[in-house]
């Protein structure tokens, strides 16, 4: 495995939900091959995420993992917590476990009502998480969860396991620097991330007496070639984000154009803007050295408008340019 200055905090995102398992090997044989710091999955509805990261075990791929993010109301907090120890005892790696409470559509679909206060439901699920990867018991009773219980001992050396959250807006960022060990952000400006969500972060942390998380930027791209058009690659990925008004609310806070409503002028102005990475390897690479220069401990690269719309070998194209890209700037 080759190390390199800037590959090592740069991880792959796998933007599917696959229909066949073996579609994401090749994902996880370039963070292998590369020396990447994760491969990172989102909330799966086919096969489940960390079955799959258990499966690439099976074959031999043990590397890090994470999840960007899974949604709390699908797992007991304490299910979660054997979830992600599991994945890490199977690949003998760290991993990074994110969660989110899901739009509020989401959520009061899975409990009948939306969460009053997502804040406080999130504080609660993190806490419990980390507790239980941590070794430690735990006696509590929220608003929201209700756990008495511990993880089995296991023996020294387990891989280490950080818990997550995703992080769109300063009250989430405060609840993850109080509780979390990674604020997990997604098609995020970098100037949003520096002048509102690290502040906010280190105002948690600093409340309870502990370090500030680490922040993990989902940065999507796609390299400039024939027939790519950036605009198409952002819808095919990121429609959906851009059609819901949590998010859209981050974007505008942020200062980019984004309205549930029009979808096609916020991808505009995620392009315009350039927090959707395009131009040459070269230029993108440079893009994410300023990322890692500028307050953000790991970039994940998503490829996803590229495999929706050009196909797997594509995706792994662009990344395969990039990552030779921050290599030889790191050299």
């Amino acid at each position: 495995m080759r190390e390199a200055s800037d590959t090592g905090r740069v991880s792959v995102f796998f933007p599917i939900m696959p229909v066949k398992p073996e579609t994401i090997v090749g994902f996880a044989e370039l963070v292998r091959d590369a020396g990447l710091a994760r491969l990172w999955m989102g909330q799966s509805l086919t096969y489940d995420a960390y079955h799959l990261f258990a499966y690439l075990a099976g074959r031999g791929l043990r590397i890090p993992t994470g999840t960007a993010v899974t949604v709390m109301g699908l797992r007991h907090p304490y299910e979660a917590a054997v979830q992600a120890r599991s994945v890490a005892l199977f690949t003998g790696r760290s991993m990074t476990v994110g969660f989110g409470p899901g739009s509020p559509e989401m959520v009061a679909s899975l409990r009948g009502r939306r969460f009053a206060s997502p804040l406080t439901a999130s504080r609660e699920y993190l806490s419990m998480v980390r507790s239980l990867v941590n070794g430690e018991p735990v006696r509590r009773s929220g608003e929201y969860h209700f756990l008495e219980g511990a993880l089995p001992a296991m023996p020294a050396g387990e891989p280490e396991i950080r818990v997550g959250a995703g992080v769109l807006r300063s009250g989430m960022a405060r609840v993850a620097g109080e509780v979390a060990d990674a604020a997990i952000t997604w098609l995020t400006p970098l100037p949003y991330i520096q002048e509102v969500l690290a502040p906010a972060l280190r105002e948690g942390a600093q409340s309870r007496g502990r370090p500030t998380p680490a922040v993990v930027s989902m940065v999507h791209f796609a390299v400039d070639r024939p027939g790519v058009d950036p605009l198409a690659m952002v819808l095919a990925a990121n429609r959906d984000h851009l059609s819901t008004e949590h998010y859209t609310v981050m974007l505008r806070s942020a200062g980019l154009t984004a309205d549930p409503s029009d979808p096609e002028a916020g991808a505009k102005g995620l392009v315009d803007s350039g927090v959707f990475l395009t131009g040459s390897a070269e230029e993108i690479a440079k893009r994410v050295a300023e990322h890692l220069r500028g307050g953000v401990d790991e970039v994940v690269l998503s490829p996803g408008g590229v495999l929706l719309t050009r196909g797997v070998e594509a995706a792994l194209a662009d990344l395969r340019d990039v990552v030779a890209e921050l290599e030889r700037l790191g050299g």
